[in-house]
């Protein structure tokens, strides 16, 4: 199966790493933008507590064009590079070929079907921690390593199955799904809350959960995020934040969002795409439900400096102190 990783960065590049060591498939690695150091790395690896894997004999460009056309792509690039990615997709789109999108959010879907043709689309959710450690570097940094997949109309495909088995020999937890979407509005359910939070905040989860105030939020956001899935016909249980809650009280009291590390170093920031997303689509909607109190606050609040008092791990935090001077210059990273 030829396979193209559309974005080698942490996430396309481990995934990717997996599946080219995998007999059977023929991975080529497309890298774009500073995380390729400027040209596409020529030996992508990662690394594992105890099991590193280093390949040596690698496929990789910066230009679709040289691949032709595969069977299936890895479509792992950043929310803002979604149309320009899409678009760089055509010659390795032929009769056929799935692109499963593994992007944060649940608005990318729709850009790759307009630029792409639905029937070329396939949703995906990854769930890993992975940093690029240098060039082709990819460092593994937890234990959960999972890819979910599914087709859209959530039958079977013969081209999903047909990956499906090169995914369970890849030494990765592979999930073929008949309901995609609820699996990617899970994840956003979590992730557009605690990046927007943690972001807002300047603080990781164990100071999420201990402050009264940023728990109340991250949980009223939670359940804004919930009443927009059943708003779109996805639903996603009555228990939904009540398991989100859970998932937030087992979550390593130092963990940060990848928004809050991108923030920090002054990258750009996915924000539109997900606390911004959950505003976008609950006017477009319109009613009370979808406008619930707290979506609107996040991605304005964000070009200003709020602050919590305490330990950046949680310890002997006290209150909740959010404050936003007229005066304040911008946070980096941008909208």
């Amino acid at each position: 199966m030829r396979i193209a990783i559309m974005g080698a960065g942490a996430v396309g590049g481990y995934f990717g790493a997996r599946l080219a060591a995998t007999r059977g498939a023929e991975v080529h690695f497309i890298a774009r933008g500073p995380a390729s150091g400027g040209h596409p790395p020529r030996r992508p690896a990662h690394r594992e507590r105890g099991r590193p894997l280093h390949l040596t004999d690698v496929r990789a460009t910066d230009d679709p064009a040289t691949i032709g056309p595969v069977d299936l792509v890895l479509f792992a690039v950043k929310l803002w590079d979604t149309d320009r990615a899409a678009e760089a997709c055509r010659p390795l789109v032929k009769p056929g070929t799935v692109v499963v999108t593994v992007q944060n959010g649940v608005t990318g879907l729709d850009t790759l079907c307009q630029i792409l043709g639905r029937e070329h689309v396939a949703g995906g959710v990854a769930h890993i921690g992975a940093t690029i450690a240098a060039p082709g570097v990819i460092r593994h940094t937890g234990t959960l390593a999972r890819l979910t997949y599914g087709e859209l109309d959530g039958r079977p495909s013969p081209r999903l199955t047909a990956f499906h088995a090169l995914a369970e020999a890849a030494g990765f937890e592979a999930v073929l799904s008949a309901a995609i979407l609820r699996a990617q509005w899970e994840k956003f359910a979590f992730l557009a809350p605690f990046s927007g939070v943690t972001a807002l905040t300047r603080q990781p989860a164990g100071v999420i959960r201990r402050v009264p105030e940023s728990r109340a939020l991250f949980l009223d956001a939670v359940a804004e995020v919930a009443r927009l899935a059943r708003a779109r016909d996805v639903d996603l249980g009555t228990g939904i934040v009540a398991r989100v809650e859970t998932l937030l009280d087992g979550l390593p009291p130092a963990m940060t969002s990848s928004m809050l590390n991108d923030l920090t170093r002054g990258g750009r920031l996915e924000l539109p795409w997900l606390s911004g997303a959950v505003v976008q689509l609950g006017s477009e909607l319109g009613g009370a439900d979808a406008r619930p109190p707290g979506g609107r606050g996040g991605p304005g609040a964000l070009r200003r400096r709020p602050a919590i008092t305490g330990h950046p791990t949680g310890g002997g935090v006290t209150s909740c102190r959010p404050f936003f001077p007229s005066t304040a210059p911008p946070a980096t990273g941008g909208p």
